[in-house]
């Protein structure tokens, strides 16, 4: 997009002392008369540009306009770019790599020593979620409504919204939109979706509630407590999921857990993933809807062997 290139070359020229029209069509891969003319435009907004014919010549910006470096110090510009190396691991067009090239032009001195936070916001998704994450994204710039197939625990649907922000949360991407089905903002999971599609622009509302995303807000913050005893193999499970105050080691070796929970769906879930090495105490409702999903598995299998 021309806006995106304008930025760049006026970040370039911010950061470097001269440059050449040569140089700026090679780096944003266009023509010479474009960044000709791209340079007029910059010129026209007000940035005074002064350009040099001849040996040793070529395009700056005049004395005073540039940016003093020593507004951001180094490790400011390192979190600036971890921040940006993030978003470029889940965004497959390579942009904000481009613009780290940029902030980085000329200024070796200015960004030193290695990396030292590394960030990576992909998933098993990656190759799927990357075209969501840039269509979605363009939706918003454009103001377009955007249609889709979501698929939740409640069933199939069909959604249509109007797409204001894209949330990272809870090791998840979501969508922040009012449903022109349920009539409310509401926030859809970018793996849960399939089948999008851009619709016709619509007109921003005036007013845009922000996204509520605390944990009671999702599930509820009363709940039961649920009591387990896990085999000492797990304790690096439930250190990661609740914390090392989760559980009392007993003499045995064995974990005693005790926990709160708000979701029993998702409690079961987890419960069964730890397969035989985990036996529940309480709540007894708990325990009975364990003990029927078991028997049913084993019932589908014993039949499927016969």
């Amino acid at each position: 997009m021309k806006i995106d290139r304008l930025i760049g070359i006026l970040s370039i020229l911010l950061q470097k002392e001269m440059t050449t029209a040569p140089e700026l069509a090679e780096h944003f891969e266009v023509s010479r008369r474009t960044i000709n003319r791209d340079i007029e435009a910059l010129c026209q907004a007000g940035i005074p540009i002064k350009t040099m014919q001849g040996a040793g010549g070529g395009i700056s910006i005049m004395d005073g306009y540039r940016m003093d470096r020593t507004i951001l110090t180094s490790k400011d510009m390192q979190m600036i770019l971890a921040g940006l190396r993030s978003l470029d691991s889940v965004s497959g067009s390579g942009y904000y790599g481009q613009l780290m090239e940029k902030m980085q032009t000329g200024s070796s001195e200015f960004i030193s020593g290695r990396d030292s936070i590394l960030i990576d916001l992909s998933s098993w998704y990656k190759e799927s979620l990357a075209p969501k994450i840039a269509l979605i994204q363009d939706a918003i710039e454009l103001q377009k409504k955007i249609s889709f197939d979501y698929y939740s625990p409640k069933g199939e649907t069909k959604r249509e919204i109007e797409p204001y922000y894209m949330i990272f949360k809870w090791s998840s991407w979501y969508v922040y939109g009012f449903c022109l089905v349920k009539k409310e903002f509401r926030l859809f999971k970018l793996n849960r979706m399939d089948s999008i599609v851009h619709k016709d622009i619509f007109e921003k509302r005036s007013e845009i509630p922000m996204p509520e995303l605390s944990i009671e807000k999702f599930f509820s913050a009363d709940g039961d407590v649920v009591k387990a005893v896990f085999d000492s193999s797990l304790k690096w499970q439930l250190i990661e999921a609740y914390g090392p105050d989760s559980f009392q080691e007993q003499s045995d070796g064995t974990l005693l857990f005790e926990h709160n929970y708000p979701d029993e769906k998702g409690l079961i879930a987890w419960l069964l993933s730890c397969g035989d090495k985990v036996t529940v105490l309480e709540p007894k409702s708990v325990r009975e809807k364990l003990y029927k999903i078991t028997c049913d598995i084993a019932d589908k299998y014993e039949r499927t062997d016969e």
